[in-house]
């Protein structure tokens, strides 16, 4: 019951009944990341879509496959090696403790007071 209410009213947690069922409908399977997304085309080529595996977030989409959503390819890409200086992938950290916080910010975790003030307000009297 409870996925049937995730998938009826949200649109962030995979995919919707709607998506499914078009998804089911018109959706020609192209394939699979290593992340578990699944990715669809219709019959003639001309939208492209991906069904997440879990929290819909763009930043999950792997260069190879985002060339082919995006139509820079026609055809899907094989498996992707990642290259040795490549990072390994890490979720968006925006709005959660993890996120980066430069130093002066307010949320940072010792804010630096400068010994000299950056801004001076007018005073049209101060001259």
């Amino acid at each position: 019951m409870k996925r049937f209410l995730l998938q009826l009213f949200t649109w962030w947690n995979g995919e919707t009944l709607g998506t499914r069922f078009f998804t089911w409908r018109k959706g020609i399977a192209v394939g699979k990341d290593d992340q578990g997304n699944l990715y669809y085309r219709n019959k003639d080529g001309s939208r492209r879509w991906v069904i997440y595996n879990g929290v819909a977030d763009a930043s999950r989409i792997p260069p190879g496959w985002h060339g082919w959503m995006h139509h820079r390819t026609d055809e899907p890409p094989a498996a992707y090696k990642p290259r040795d200086w490549e990072k390994p992938y890490l979720p968006n950290p925006t709005g959660t403790a993890m996120a980066y916080r430069p130093p002066g910010s307010i949320l940072h975790g010792k804010p630096v007071t400068p010994a000299r003030p950056d801004y001076e307000p007018w005073s049209p009297a101060g001259r």
